[in-house]
């Protein structure tokens, strides 16, 4: 099997979801995120486009409820032993297997956890289920049981985390050897991929964000690649991901010419940035991170260019985006515990001048303070 962690590390994590099953009278966790299947058994695929569901139990039963080509996918990458296949059809309905699946496992009667909070739950599927659990047992919305505990990460997941961070340096890297004028955002994306996967990484949960003039105030990636201009501004987040892991980083970059306001601009990301590195630490609330961000954009004149979060926590994610729980946000009463990765951005679009200054960071919380992981600078960089 191809495990990314070892049979401990597996062991203590199921351990967990049970004791945190018991302690919230949950007889059975009906699982649907690819991120919770992926970290309590190492199933690795994208296959969560179709209805697919994993089951645990009290006892630690452990079924997977997927489809045929994910059979083998699931054998070469996990550690479940049982998987059950529903089949492709007109009109299949894959609720009753798994409804024969919870017979089996004698939980008709019992109370249900189910993770809604799922990409691969869609609406049409959720409401399927809904019915065909309706008078047969109890549920109740668990979405954020195993979230919660991923949250914190282990040493084992820490190794991963810095080498994506390495991949993540040396994107840059490429970027400030070709972003220059005449050059395609295209060939810039092309030259950062390559040195992701040549050093062994992986796609990341949501494409790059990329865009110059006029789209270097865009916070979504969108299709139009343009080349740079003499004089000009490039937008640019980015992830290093290493076994879906991932270390993100954020930079605004002048060519040519910075205006002179993109230099007090960043200055300002950079103040913002620093005060918020003072305030990651072991015992505070992240709704605090972004109080302090929101304070010096405010005090220095930019309320209007700044967004209403800072960053959210990084780690092992799929598609369709890199952006784990918790987010940062004012009054967001998370408590900031040793082992949480989080990617803390400082975002600045002035629409009525057309500038955009960003700059963001991953960031591992120790127990005395942070590391930041990208050990590039910080400075405004003009090419």
């Amino acid at each position: 099997m191809g495990l990314h962690f070892s049979s401990e590390e597996f062991e203590s994590r199921k351990s967990k979801v049970i004791k945190a099953m018991k302690a919230q009278n949950i007889d059975a966790l009906l699982i649907f995120r690819q991120e919770s299947m992926y970290w309590l058994t190492g199933y690795d695929t994208f296959g969560y486009v179709f209805f697919q569901t994993l089951v645990v139990d009290q006892k630690g039963d452990v079924v997977l409820l997927t489809r045929a080509p994910d059979f083998i996918q699931a054998k070469n990458t996990s550690n479940i032993e049982d998987i059950r296949i529903w089949v492709d059809k007109d009109g299949s309905n894959p609720t009753n297997d798994l409804k024969n699946i919870l017979e089996e496992l004698n939980l008709k009667g019992k109370r249900l956890g189910i993770e809604y909070e799922a990409y691969g739950l869609t609406g049409r599927n959720a409401l399927k289920l809904n019915k065909s659990l309706e008078n047969y047992c109890l549920i109740e919305d668990k979405s954020e049981l195993i979230t919660k505990l991923r949250v914190v990460k282990s040493r084992e997941e820490i190794v991963y985390i810095k080498k994506a961070a390495e991949l993540a340096d040396k994107a840059l890297d490429e970027i400030w050897k070709n972003a220059k004028a005449g050059v395609s955002e295209s060939k810039i994306l092309a030259e950062m991929n390559r040195v992701i996967f040549e050093g062994g990484g992986d796609y990341p949960a949501n494409e790059f964000i990329i865009g110059s003039g006029k789209n270097a105030l865009l916070c979504r990636y969108q299709s139009e690649k343009q080349i740079l201009s003499n004089c000009d501004q490039l937008t640019i987040e980015w992830a290093g991901t290493f076994k879906h892991y991932h270390s993100a980083m954020f930079r605004t970059i002048s060519i040519g010419k910075a205006n002179k306001l993109h230099y007090k601009m960043h200055e300002a990301c950079l103040e913002a940035l620093k005060k918020c590195e003072e305030k990651l630490k072991p015992g505070n609330k992240i709704g605090e991170l972004f109080d302090i961000h929101a304070k010096t954009f405010d005090n220095l004149g930019f309320k209007k260019a700044r967004m209403n979060a800072c960053g959210y926590s990084l780690g092992a994610t799929f598609s369709p985006n890199w952006m784990d729980w918790p987010m940062l946000y004012t009054g967001n009463p998370y408590i900031i515990k040793t082992g949480n990765i989080f990617f803390m951005h400082m975002i600045l679009m002035d629409s009525d001048n057309q500038l955009a200054m960003n700059l963001g960071e991953t960031y591992l919380v120790t127990e005395n303070g942070n590391e930041r992981l990208g050990k590039q600078k910080l400075d405004l960089v003009v090419l």
